[in-house]
């Protein structure tokens, strides 16, 4: 079974009393009395980083990664605890101050404040972050409207480049090499979005798993489909430059996760709205697709024609 089916087979009953749970199917807890927010996310090396070789990036990955649950939901991040297993060669003085300093340097950047956590010995590296922030009202999943425009923030593809750069699977110069693996590690998060996407989003994820994977499970509890344009689908520059480069399809860097961009929906009627909103806050948002009535299959089209789903399902986790 993938992490959703166990989540909802054995743990999803037992949280029914518990309102901020919210099913276990958002990313979030929300306690709206206390106006408390929490997000929870473990990390293991060889499944959500390739090695520790650079322990300084894969905490600034990781942070980022965190955090991100929050900014989707429209919340600033405050507080956030960590805890971190290895052992004498993984946790090294060296590597011990390469992690405080990142953590320092994400704390100034994300104005973040370091609150506790854990430590203990392990042959394997990992680390589990708890991120908090208090805010009245959060977007939550599963609240798209019949209509709605599908939107990215940032550009995609980028991180999964850099994943395959770092595994030496692909083959490519050192400037693209040296951007691509910074994706991969420092993800630009669409941080000033928390502030305003209260104003227009019905509902919202970050991309963690994959553009089509968390599209599901945006309305997974919801009589909608939704329909995708490839082609509408932001890249950056140096993705185009690749793609071009080394002839290879766009379509194939898109759905594979680690972006840790916002995808929401809106009403077409907050158009206007977003587009004046994203050139204030110097932020690419995207319209990719639209939300259907549930008698509609999903759909997602490339140059117009219909692609085959199975091959766009990202990551997830298996037991």
């Amino acid at each position: 079974m993938d992490e959703f089916e166990l989540i909802k087979n054995y743990f999803q009953k037992i949280s029914n009393k518990n309102l901020g749970a919210k099913k276990l199917n958002d990313d979030v807890f929300f306690d709206k009395n206390k106006k408390l927010v929490v997000s929870v996310d473990t990390y293991n090396e060889k499944v959500h980083f390739p090695n520790f070789k650079y322990p300084n990036l894969v905490i600034k990955k990781i942070i980022r990664s965190s955090i991100s649950d929050l900014i989707a939901k429209g919340v600033k991040p405050k507080y956030y605890f960590i805890s971190g297993s290895g052992n004498k060669k993984s946790f090294t003085k060296r590597n011990l101050k390469l992690i405080s300093k990142a953590l320092n340097q994400e704390q100034k950047k994300y104005n973040l404040k370091l609150s506790g956590g854990d430590t203990t010995n392990s042959d394997k590296v990992s680390f589990s972050i708890t991120s908090v922030g208090f805010s009245q009202s959060i977007v939550e999943r599963n609240k798209a409207k019949l209509n709605d425009d599908i939107y990215v923030t940032g550009n995609i593809g980028d991180s999964f480049v850099g994943l395959k750069i770092i595994k030496n699977n692909i083959k490519i110069n050192f400037k693209l090499k040296k951007y691509f693996i910074n994706q991969f590690y420092c993800p630009n998060l669409p941080y000033k979005i928390y502030k305003h996407i209260h104003k227009f989003a019905n509902t919202s994820i970050d991309i963690s798993d994959g553009l089509v994977s968390d599209m599901y499970k945006l309305i997974n509890d919801q009589f909608l489909s939704f329909e995708i344009n490839v082609n509408k689908i932001p890249i950056s520059k140096n993705l185009e430059v690749y793609i071009k480069k080394y002839n290879k399809v766009k379509k194939q860097f898109l759905f594979n996760g680690d972006d840790y961009q916002v995808l929401f929906t809106a009403s077409q009627k907050k158009r206007l709205l977003i587009k004046s909103l994203a050139k204030k806050l110097n932020q690419k948002i995207t319209i990719i697709g639209k939300i259907n009535n549930g008698y509609k299959k999903n759909l997602i089209k490339f140059d117009n024609k219909p692609q085959n789903l199975t091959n766009f399902k990202g990551y997830s986790h298996k037991f």
